[in-house]
C-alpha cells in the first residue's frame, strides 16, 4: 500500500515507520490516556480547579476549559526510580530539602514515557537561579543570556536546573497568557504557564518524582500517541519568535521517527530560509546537535525534504 505523504514515506524509509502512525493490530499502550483534544489556535486557557499534589489519588484527566490535560501516573509507562541517574536525585534532593518544589521537565519526561534513556535530565524549580546556586555553592554557575540557567556540576555530569521565575528574554510574549482562573492552585497555574513557553507539545511535560505524577497541560502524551511534532502555540508565531525552532523540530522528528503536522510542516518548509538569520555559533551547535546521537542521515533526509539544506550548506563551507 502507497504511504499517503513524505513524513511516512521518510519514516519507513528510516526503519521507523511503526512510530509514524499507530499499529493496527496492536494499540498503543497510551491510546487509553488520550482523549479528544479540541482544536486551537492560541495557547490553552489556563486550568480550572484541580487537585492538589498532597491529593494525587483525586487526580483526573480533563480538568480544565478547551484542551483537556492530564495529571497521570507515571507508573503506567513503567516508570522506576532507577530510571533517573544518582547525580539528578541528589540535585532534586537538596533543592527540596530547602523548601523548593522540583520537577524533571522536556525532553527527559517524554523519553521516560516512550521508555527511552534520556541523554539530559533538566529540572526546573521554584527556587530563583541565585537561590539554586547558593545550594550548590562551587559546583554551580549560571549560564546563558537569552534564557539563563544553572549547570550543577556533579560527579563529572552537568545537570541544567531552570527557574519558574525566570523567562525568555527578547521573547515577543504576544501568545502568553497573563491571567488564571479564578479558582485555579498556585501550582498548577505556575506549571501550565511554564509550559505554555515550550517549544513543542512533547516537550511540554512535567514529572513531579517524589509523588510520581505526569502533568500535561499541552496534549503532549496524546501526541506522543501519535508520533506529532507539534507546536504549542501557532506555528507561525512559534518559529518567528525563535526559528531554531524549526532545527530542533527536524532534530526531533529525526530522532524518534516523528512527523508533522500539516500546520508546522508547512511553516518548516515556508520559513525555512530564515534560519540562515541565526548567529553562525548558534547555528552550528544546532546542527552538529542535529548530526550527532545516531540520528545524522535521519536528519539530513528531513532536511532536504523541507527545503533546509540549501540554506545550511553555503554556512558548512
Amino acid at each position: 500500500m502507497a504511504l499517503r505523504s513524505p513524513e511516512l514515506r521518510f519514516a519507513a524509509s528510516t526503519g521507523l515507520g511503526a512510530l509514524s502512525r499507530p499499529s493496527r493490530l496492536a494499540p498503543s499502550p497510551l491510546a487509553a490516556l488520550a482523549s479528544p483534544r479540541r482544536r486551537r489556535r492560541g495557547p490553552s486557557p489556563s486550568p480550572s480547579p484541580s487537585p492538589s499534589d498532597s491529593n494525587p489519588s483525586t487526580a483526573s484527566a480533563g480538568d480544565a476549559d478547551g484542551p483537556e490535560w492530564k495529571k497521570v501516573s507515571a507508573k503506567r509507562f513503567g516508570y522506576k526510580e532507577s530510571m533517573i541517574p544518582d547525580e539528578a536525585w541528589n540535585v532534586l534532593h537538596q533543592l527540596r530539602s530547602r523548601g523548593y518544589d522540583v520537577y524533571l521537565v522536556g525532553g527527559c519526561v517524554r523519553d521516560l514515557i516512550m521508555k527511552k534513556i534520556p541523554k539530559d535530565f533538566d529540572i526546573i524549580t521554584t527556587a530563583d537561579l541565585r537561590q539554586v546556586k547558593d545550594t550548590f555553592v562551587g559546583s554551580a554557575v549560571i549560564v546563558g543570556r537569552r534564557f539563563p540557567i544553572v549547570h550543577v556540576h556533579d560527579n563529572n555530569s552537568i545537570v541544567e536546573v531552570s527557574s519558574f521565575n525566570t523567562y525568555v528574554r527578547g521573547s515577543t510574549g504576544n501568545q502568553m497568557p497573563t491571567s488564571k482562573s479564578p479558582h485555579c492552585s498556585k501550582n498548577d497555574y505556575l506549571r501550565w504557564k511554564n509550559c505554555q513557553g515550550r517549544d513543542f507539545t512533547i516537550n511540554g511535560l512535567m514529572f513531579n518524582p517524589y509523588s510520581e505524577k505526569i502533568y500535561d497541560y499541552l496534549g503532549g502524551i496524546e501526541d506522543i500517541k501519535k508520533a506529532k511534532v507539534r507546536t504549542v502555540i501557532p506555528a507561525a508565531t512559534s518559529f518567528h519568535e525563535d526559528c531554531a525552532r524549526i532545527l530542533r523540530a527536524i532534530r526531533i522528528a529525526a530522532r524518534l521517527g516523528f512527523s508533522f503536522p500539516k500546520e508546522t510542516a508547512y511553516y518548516v518548509r515556508n520559513l525555512a530560509c530564515s534560519v540562515a538569520r541565526l548567529d553562525k555559533g548558534r547555528l552550528l551547535m544546532e546542527v552538529n546537535y542535529m548530526l550527532a546521537y545516531g540520528s545524522a542521515e535521519a536528519s539530513l533526509r528531513l532536511l532536504w525534504r523541507f527545503g533546509l539544506l540549501e540554506h545550511l550548506l553555503p554556512f558548512q563551507v
